[in-house]
């Protein structure tokens, strides 16, 4: 009876630590352009955990060893075309990945936009992604990083919401809630991985109508066309993409990164001849699998 308890307490104690990894972006009942509906999350997991109608956004916070610690730490914004999170695929395995090389790695999973639980949804993914960057800023010394080394990776429509954040940081798409909003939503670095960027005639055509719609919005598709909103303030840019991506086409990249070299950037980015489209880390593949390193060598030629 007494190693039955003292497991079940081991088990209680392990829950709690778990979840303190885990912290909602907003207090409770103050999420702006929240509408109390019957939509419930969904986590379907198959070959990976597919999470769509998220009602609470959270950061799953990932720290490496302090003896290993670099001082950054890297949001990640995981794709699915803003109609699911692809969360371990492109989340929580990019963030284990990044506390093998000391830097944190915090996953945002961010509201996805929708009819039900929301108002003016297509503005929803970057308020959350601007609260996200406020609320690990205002935590540097308990996640024991530099408030000036924190950036972020966005995958597919991840990359969009990602580079939505680096180019349309300065904008104020919700009304401050706390002494968090007062820190700045400005990424110091930013990678974008197979990103969907434009949403002009190279567009991914799901992300962009479960977005701002279907109906042909020229002012909307230029607002989130984001190689038009790039200034010399934009963050220093990391590229990833493959030539045979049949779902966001490389022009996206190639759009991206004339924009932030004419506006006198630091920019690099990597084009592969093959590796279609949401290969994640590459892991499996000769030519891709290297791709993460060359992110972690150019992060440490930004230090």
């Amino acid at each position: 009876m007494k190693t039955k308890l003292l497991l079940l307490l081991l088990l209680m104690v392990n829950g709690i630590l778990a979840q303190d990894t885990i912290l909602p972006l907003w207090p409770p009942g103050n999420i702006p352009n929240h509408v109390k509906s019957s939509e419930k999350e969904i986590h379907e997991q198959k070959e990976i955990l597919r999470i769509s109608k998220v009602q609470v956004p959270t950061i799953e916070v990932y720290l490496p060893s302090k003896r290993d610690a670099t001082g950054e730490a890297v949001l990640i914004f995981p794709g699915g075309g803003y109609g699911i999170l692809a969360y371990d695929w492109e989340g929580t395995d990019i963030a284990k990945f990044l506390n093998g090389k000391g830097i944190a790695g915090i996953v945002v999973k961010y509201r996805l936009p929708s009819n039900v639980s929301q108002t003016d949804k297509k503005y929803v993914p970057l308020i959350d992604a601007q609260r996200a960057i406020r609320l690990v800023r205002s935590k540097v010394e308990e996640f024991n990083i530099q408030s000036n080394k924190i950036g972020i990776i966005g995958f597919s429509a991840g990359g969009h919401l990602a580079s939505t954040l680096g180019t349309h940081f300065i904008e104020e798409v919700y009304q401050p809630i706390d002494s968090i909003d007062k820190e700045s939503a400005r990424p110091d670095f930013m990678a974008l991985a197979y990103p969907v960027i434009s949403f002009g005639p190279n567009t991914h055509s799901g992300s962009k109508i479960n977005l701002i719609g279907e109906e042909e919005s020229s002012e909307l598709s230029d607002y989130f066309s984001n190689e038009k909103h790039v200034t010399d303030q934009t963050p220093p840019t990391f590229l990833l993409h493959a030539t045979d991506d049949a779902a966001v086409p490389v022009e996206n990249s190639l759009l991206f990164y004339k924009a932030v070299k004419d506006k006198g950037v630091s920019a690099t980015m990597h084009i592969y001849p093959k590796g279609g489209h949401g290969f994640g880390l590459g892991l499996h593949d000769e030519h891709l699998k290297d791709w993460g390193k060359q992110m972690i060598d150019w992060i440490e030629s930004l230090r």
